[in-house]
């Protein structure tokens, strides 16, 4: 058995070079949100163009997770993996040379391949060097990097925003990723499996034009109208090569990029299901939020870094206490604890009002932070939980392939219905009848993009009433889309309690579980054997099933 293995001498070396790769991947999608402001203003970018590149990334990251692990196994997990290091950290000088939004975007979108390389690579490395008791210290690790980046992401955002530029958020990856190319070709032990299946290339392009569709569709919306001809041909697009990826998948069986036979275990849809909706709220959130706090309280990136430290502090404790919890208290209760807190955090942001200073959300962001400290590592144990050991893996991908799609679609929904909301009220407004349709919408556009001040001076002897009348605008748009982020996380909680259920893990998770805290009437009704539920086969101790 694995167990039994001698420890390769260079195990913790490929654990750092990991969880580096890992924490520069996750800190690349939350530093964003705090250069955003300033990115807008260098690149006289539109709010839709910082939609973009927020949602580049994430969507190249989830359309490509699963599938690099196929690469991996079949040409060389530590081959492939410094290849998409190095793909990630030449997108990463790229997007700090950039021009322009859409040349940002573009490198964006190459950096999330390079992302989604690493992140689906880095488990298998792990999984290849630790056996036993220290294989779940080091997916503990791995976890650890993750949720340190995230937490981090605005104070780092801010340092580098302020002291620096906002190039230097993507400048620091270059020097980071040569070294740790350098250290991982000297260090890392190569490794392969040779009956790997084959990309499932079909369903990589199929899945690829069903997302770009829809995210397009949903962020060109308010500007291009929701009933126009591209936009409802957008979501045509994105329904039919949905129905042709599901197609694709349908007929490869276990050899398909997302294998649906997963999908038969209630626990597991409920999981995805969760991902998908709470990280439709959080991280949105946080892009709304960060607008906020700089372009209406005129806080600079630094500043809005520290007045985010109530999150961060709050997730940094609340992901301790739950890793702790973590098969001692119901799975169930746990992530629906976790989502209930991040809905009712979202919701305390109507705390804040046109003329409130920046403390009236520190209720929201400590009750936010414990949300969100709480449901990673509860979302990473059940992922796996819920597969057979060989297969936890391939689990653990589809879910965190659900956790970026709905970052993406919801950056999107969020993004335009802020959107639509600040445009809605300007051109209503006593001051927006007098600008003109046209103008007025041109004001909008400018207002939620950060460009108050700018649309004011433009506006001569209105210059007061436009500066009221936009900032009521954008405040009853912060407060819509936060409402909506509150809602869907609450949907997620209402997901969670209805859906999870201790009965369709696998036996090798359902042996760490002591009797008293299932939630089910009889933990011992079989599955359907395939991905969940008891079966007969033995617990394997080498796989960090509640502890990763």
């Amino acid at each position: 058995m694995s167990a039994e293995r001698a420890p390769s001498p260079t195990r913790w070396w490929t654990l750092g070079i990991v969880a580096l790769g890992t924490f520069m991947l996750m800190l690349d999608l939350s530093v964003v949100a705090i250069a955003l402001p300033q990115i807008h203003t260098s690149l006289h970018s539109s709010f839709s163009d910082l939609q973009w590149v927020v949602d580049a990334y994430a969507l190249t990251l989830a359309i490509f997770l699963v599938t690099a692990g196929s690469f991996a196994d079949r040409l060389g997990r530590k081959k492939v993996f410094q290849a998409g290091f190095a793909l990630f950290t030449a997108a990463s000088l790229a997007c700090g040379l950039a021009g322009g939004a859409g040349t940002l975007s573009l490198f964006r979108g190459v950096q999330g391949i390079g992302a989604a390389i690493m992140f689906a690579v880095g488990p298998a490395l792990l999984g290849h060097e630790f056996h036993g008791k220290e294989r779940a210290a080091a997916f503990s690790g791995f976890g650890a990097a993750a949720g340190l980046a995230v937490a981090t992401g605005p104070l780092i955002g801010g340092a580098l925003t302020s002291s620096l530029s906002w190039r230097w958020i993507f400048f620091v990856n270059v020097p980071v990723g040569l070294v740790a190319l350098v250290v991982a070709a000297a260090r890392v032990p190569e490794s392969f499996n040779r009956r790997a299946h084959r990309v499932d290339w079909g369903g990589v392009i199929s899945l690829s034009v069903t997302l770009g569709a829809l995210v397009f569709a949903i962020i060109r919306g308010t500007e291009e109208g929701w009933s126009s001809a591209l936009i409802l041909t957008l979501f045509a697009v994105s329904a039919v090569f949905l129905l042709v990826f599901l197609g694709i998948e349908r007929s490869l069986g276990e050899r398909a990029m997302i294998d649906l036979a997963f999908f038969r275990n209630p626990t597991f849809v409920g999981i995805s299901a969760v991902s998908f909706v709470a990280n439709a709220a959080g991280l949105p959130s946080v892009f709304i939020e960060t607008n906020y706090v700089e372009n209406m309280l005129h806080v600079d990136a630094w500043g809005a870094g520290l007045r985010f430290l109530p999150l961060t502090c709050a997730l940094f404790v609340a992901g301790a206490v739950a890793g702790t919890l973590t098969g001692k208290v119901s799975f169930r209760l746990l992530m629906g604890a976790s989502c209930l807190f991040l809905g009712t955090g979202l919701l305390l942001t109507h705390l804040a009002d046109a003329n409130s200073s920046w403390t009236a959300l520190i209720p929201s962001l400590i009750i936010t932070g414990i949300g969100m400290g709480s449901f990673n590592p509860t979302r990473a144990a059940l992922a796996i939980g819920v597969a057979e050991p060989a297969k936890s893996g391939v689990a653990s991908g589809i879910n965190e392939t659900f956790q970026q799609v709905g970052i993406a679609v919801g950056i999107a929904g969020v993004g335009a219905l802020f959107q639509n909301r600040v445009a809605g009220d300007f051109t209503a407004s006593q001051v927006g009848r007098q600008l003109g349709h046209g103008a007025a919408e041109q004001a909008a556009t400018g207002i939620t993009a950060g460009s108050l001040d700018t649309v004011a001076k433009g506006a001569g002897a209105l210059h007061d009433q436009v500066v009221t009348a936009g900032r009521e605008a954008f405040l009853s748009g912060f407060h819509s889309a936060m409402t909506l982020c509150g809602i869907l996380a609450l949907a997620s909680a209402a997901i969670a309690f209805f859906m999870l259920r201790t009965k369709d893990l696998h036996s090798s998770a359902l042996s760490l579980i002591p009797p008293e805290v299932d939630d089910d009437a009889d933990v011992t009704e079989a599955g359907d054997g395939t991905t969940g539920g008891g079966t007969d086969k033995a617990p394997d101790p080498a796989v960090p099933s509640l502890s990763a």
